[in-house]
């Protein structure tokens, strides 16, 4: 049977496809009488058009609904000219902007809806609408409450004007092509539509007192985000209230009848009446809040926040704004409180205060709303509002541009000032505007105080509607918020918990302002040795209009601070700036220093704290970006770095291009380790580990571009395979920043080869690998030093293993087992290392230990070292390495104990010293005492030198007798300033110490027996 169409479903067809929800029910109200002047308006009496224009609304059923309802309504009413039934439905027959904005209002908002059914003459408000000025909008509503009131109650009037300037705020709001755009206007003319009706309620209220009232000079101080003018639609309206007596009146008569007023004017706008009420007028903003007076004195306002006043309460003064009543008062009453709100942020812990009152505002919303709450939960409202102000109150002190009580505006300033980035601040301008037109028509639909995002599918279509929104728009509007919470949150959690604002907050305004002769002052304060050579330093970095030059004029203030925290704040300053003159033009290198979490902080502490650092950095400014990454300051693993460094190697040409790109990513990572170093978060053993494995990485790497270098020369395949082999403290995993790259080199031939070819070939490949690593570049050069191989600097430069074997099998000597203790394959292939162990395994550790005669013969050999190898005029008491109890004395003790036992004892097999101290105190072999004796001054000795390097930039082999540099060493070590001194004495008491344990241990030779005797 064929299927009939009926009009009735073909027009239900095409509401559906406009967007009506209900096209079954729209499909009636469309036909309903309430609507035939509309139809007799247009054209062949169909409604079509007009279905398009309600299909466009944010909800199209509640428009038609509507449409029929306020027709009802219109056609009860005489026939008005100019806003009856028949110019109504003239109206909405024409096309323009006078039938989309009274549409458009009722599919926005039902309680406009309701509005207009009770006053229909109204919709003449939505469709003339257009932007007022706020002195009209003033006057409009003085004179609705007063000689136009006619026979209406004041407080009825009142709030019939106030909604009849809310409807055409609405029309324009609701219709305009980027609402996005249009929201601040939006909120500053709610704001002055607010204002208006507080100075109509005031004229209410002195209408109401009657004579006497003038003696009261009152002013209405908007607050919040009426004082900001970026109200809602639906919000308590802050403020506080201001008296003065007037010309021949006491205080005491002004005060009585300035909280009259007060109270009447509060009562005007939030009393119910059949025409509503307005909106509650909240006061608790006022000194004391609500236990305080309602009205108060200038004086008596600026006595208490001198006196009395707590952090927030200045923030709350940052948005004050004579809203109502007598101009002059408060103006004068601005005056005398603004300085103060810009005095706030020097207060003690007002960063931290304010911080820790937005923690309380989010930990107080309920956890089943948190995801939905606009205003006060992560991603919302306050996240901007806060971040903005916080900001606002700290650089604000010196930079009168910030002072802004609006929030957008402020916003931009300190994105114009250099203070935030224009892409954050971009960022943060659109998730505002878009969370505040949310929350405007979520409030706008019933005109009810809401900040949630709905949770019915209807509530949200229409919202997304409301939004633009139009496929899927319920899915649509959620997942956009969720993006704009997103972004906020990231935003806010950089900028408002800045360790810099914090910091600069301490500052006075003068020394924030950063003026040459403050500057001056400051430097001679601080303790930089040559202020007129720092104050050419930071003239250069912060002269001129440059947005570079904003930014580091926010920055330097407080980086002095960081730089003088350390011994050397001249060579910290300068190093600032030749790295900034390097990379201040780039976009992301102030930007972060400004914004990422500690970076700026960590940087002034790293130049002012070591020139090796500082030297680094110069050379690889770009290697500041570490400073930005979360994890930027970890060392990363030898595989990670090898893969990165093959990487780089593979995609050059050349042996020379391919370690020169191997070199730079050492350098990168030589200086990751070093700041991580400097700043604490790297101990002795990490610090060993991370350059071992940096060493070996590198190594590695070089040696197979060195392979294939030599390949291509010679024409042919190498033949074999070559292994280096780690010695001394890189093959024990133990490198500090001066150490020797100690090595060895190993070949094996491959089957069907030459072993003398390969020989040729191998030592070629050394050398080319010598030769990369070594040439003049921009990280310190890597030389390996090959001199503990078999027969030393007079042996060949590498052997074939069969060679080692042979060797140490007829002439090795005891030292040499000694040397092979710490040994280690670094680079090469795993199989020849694995082979390269099975040889030295048992020369290093014998079966049954090493002789009596062996022992002598090494004992020897440590005299020897000590009274040949210590350099001339130097003090064995603080020689750091080769003096009495330095570091040469506890790796002795540890490798004749590892050669006399490890053969039966294999905790003892490990080629890091510490690693072997503890096995010999586990296994009872030296007594704890002894133990901890040998390790702190082992440990105490390769921090110093490792310090040494740091803060010099160079290699030390004593304590120095320079107390600057023993300060500058114990400060990167963690002591505090100051106690150079104290630091030499300590090593001279650690190293007796150890000494003596060594003399027992080693030499077993002290009368006194052990540290632990």
């Amino acid at each position: 049977m064929a299927s009939r169409t009926t009009r009735t479903t073909t027009t239900e067809g095409s509401l559906a496809r406009l967007g009506f929800a209900d096209a079954h029910r729209a499909a009636g109200l469309i036909r309903d009488d309430a609507l035939l002047p509309l139809r007799a308006a247009v054209t062949g009496g169909q409604l079509d058009e007009l279905a398009a224009v309600m299909g466009d609304t944010a909800d199209p059923d509640q428009c038609l609904l509507g449409l029929v309802r306020v027709a009802e309504s219109l056609a009860r009413e005489e026939d008005a000219p100019e806003w009856g039934i028949s110019a109504f439905a003239a109206e909405l027959a024409s096309p323009g902007v006078g039938r989309e904005r009274v549409l458009g209002v009722l599919g926005a908002s039902s309680a406009l809806v309701d509005e207009l059914v009770r006053h229909p003459e109204h919709w003449l408000d939505a469709a003339r609408a257009e932007r007022r000025a706020g002195d009209q909008t003033r006057a409009d509503l003085v004179r609705a409450v007063g000689e136009e009131r006619g026979e209406r109650a004041p407080l009825d009037a009142l709030r019939i004007a106030y909604r009849r300037g809310l409807l055409r705020v609405a029309a324009l709001d609701v219709t305009c092509p980027d609402p996005l755009a249009e929201m601040p206007a939006v909120g500053e003319a709610l704001a002055e539509l607010a204002e208006a009706a507080l100075e109509a309620a005031l004229v209410i209220a002195r209408e109401e007192y009657g004579p006497g009232h003038e003696a009261c000079r009152l002013a209405v101080i908007g607050m919040g985000k009426t004082g900001g003018g970026e109200l809602n639609y639906v919000s308590d309206v802050d403020v506080i209230f201001v008296a003065e007596p007037a010309e021949g009146a006491d205080e005491d008569t002004a005060l009585r009848v300035g909280t009259a007023l007060a109270t009447a004017l509060m009562r005007a706008c939030s009393t119910p009446t059949p025409e509503g009420s307005l909106w509650p007028v909240d006061a608790a903003l006022r000194p004391e809040g609500k236990q305080g007076p309602l009205v108060r004195t200038i004086a008596s306002h600026k006595a208490y926040y001198e006196r009395w006043a707590k952090t927030w309460e200045f923030q709350a003064l940052l948005k004050a704004w004579v809203s109502a009543g007598d101009k002059e008062v408060g103006l004068r009453y601005k005056a005398e409180i603004s300085p103060m709100v810009w005095e706030a942020a020097g207060r003690p812990n007002f960063v931290e205060d304010v911080q820790a009152m937005r923690r309380r505002v989010e930990q107080h919303v309920p956890a089943n709303e948190a995801d939905r709450q606009l205003k006060l939960g992560p991603g919302g409202l306050r996240d901007v509002e806060f971040s903005v102000q916080l900001l606002q109150l700290v650089h604000g002190r010196t930079d009168p541009s910030l002072r802004s009580a609006t929030t957008l505006e402020a916003l931009a300033a300190l994105a114009r000032g250099g203070y935030v980035g224009r892409e954050d601040a971009a960022t943060l301008d659109r998730a505002y505007r878009h969370l505040r037109c949310l929350e405007h028509r979520i409030q706008l639909h019933r005109l009810r105080r809401t900040h949630l995002m709905p949770v019915a599918e209807p509530d949200l279509r229409r919202l997304g509607r409301a939004m633009g929104h139009r496929t899927h728009p319920e899915r649509a509007v959620v997942a956009d918020r969720q993006a704009s919470a997103r972004e906020v949150r990231r935003l806010h959690e950089r900028l408002f918990y800045r360790p810099l604002l914090a910091a600069a907050a301490k500052l006075s305004p003068t020394e924030a302002r950063l003026s040459p002769e403050a500057a001056r002052q400051r430097l001679l304060a601080l303790g930089f040795r040559d202020p007129a050579g720092a104050l050419r330093h930071i003239e250069a970095l912060t002269t001129g209009v440059s947005r570079r030059a904003a930014i580091q004029r926010t920055l330097l203030p407080v980086m002095l601070g960081w730089f003088a925290d350390e011994a050397d704040p001249d060579a910290g300053l300068l190093s600032f700036r030749r790295v900034s003159d390097e990379l201040g033009t780039t976009h992301w290198y102030l930007a972060m220093l400004r914004d990422e979490g500690r970076a700026a902080e960590r940087l002034a502490h790293t130049l002012a704290r070591s020139r090796y650092a500082a030297d680094l950095l110069v050379r690889s400014p770009k290697s500041v970006s570490i400073l930005g990454d979360d994890n930027g300051l970890v060392p990363r693993s030898r595989e990670a770095l090898t893969a990165t460094m093959r990487s780089a190697a593979g995609r050059r040409d050349s042996a020379a291009e391919a370690v020169g790109a191997v070199r730079a990513i050492r350098r990168h990572e030589l200086l990751r380790i070093v700041m991580s170093d400097l700043l604490g978060l790297l101990d002795l053993e990490g610090v060993g580990v991370a350059l071992t494995d940096l060493t070996a990485a590198t190594i590695q790497v070089a040696l197979d571009a060195a392979i294939l270098e030599v390949e291509r020369r010679e024409g042919v395949p190498l033949g074999g395979d070559v292994l280096v082999v780690g010695m001394g403290s890189l093959g024990g995993g133990e490198l500090g920043y001066a150490s020797d790259a100690d090595v060895m080199f190993v070949h094996q031939p491959h089957d069907g080869s030459s072993e003398q070819d390969v020989q040729a070939r191998a030592t070629l490949v050394v050398q080319e690998l010598r030769k990369l690593l070594s040439a003049p570049g921009a990280d310190p050069a890597l030389g390996l030093d090959a001199d503990l191989r078999p027969e030393g600097k007079g042996g060949p430069l590498v052997r074939s293993l069969d060679s080692f074997r042979t060797y140490y099998e007829r002439w090795a000597q005891t030292w040499e087992f000694q040397a092979l203790l710490r040994a280690t394959p670094i680079a090469g292939p795993q199989q020849l290392a694995d082979e390269f162990r099975r040889l030295i395994d048992p020369l290093r550790w014998p079966e049954g230990g090493i002789t009596e005669q062996q022992v002598r013969e090494i004992r020897t050999m440590k005299a020897r070292v000590e009274s040949e190898r210590l350099p001339r005029g130097a003090d064995p008491r603080t020689h750091l390495k080769l003096g009495r109890g330095g570091l040469t004395d506890v790796e002795w003790v540890v490798q004749l104990h590892q050669l006399q036992h490890a053969h039966d004892r294999p905790a003892l097999r490990v080629t890091g010293t510490m690693a072997g101290l503890t096995a010999l105190g586990d296994e009872g072999l030296v007594a704890a005492e002894d133990v901890v004796a040998l390790r702190e001054a082992w440990q105490l000795g390769a921090r110093m030198r490792n310090a040494g390097v740091l803060w010099r930039g160079k290699a030390i082999d004593s304590v120095p007798s320079d107390l600057r540099d023993l300060d500058g060493i114990g400060r990167i070590m963690g002591r505090p300033a100051g106690e150079g001194a104290a630091l030499a004495e300590l090593w001279r008491r650690i190293a007796r110490r150890a000494r003596h344990a060594t003399d027992f241990n080693f030499y077993d030779s002290t009368p006194r027996g052990s540290v632990a005797t």
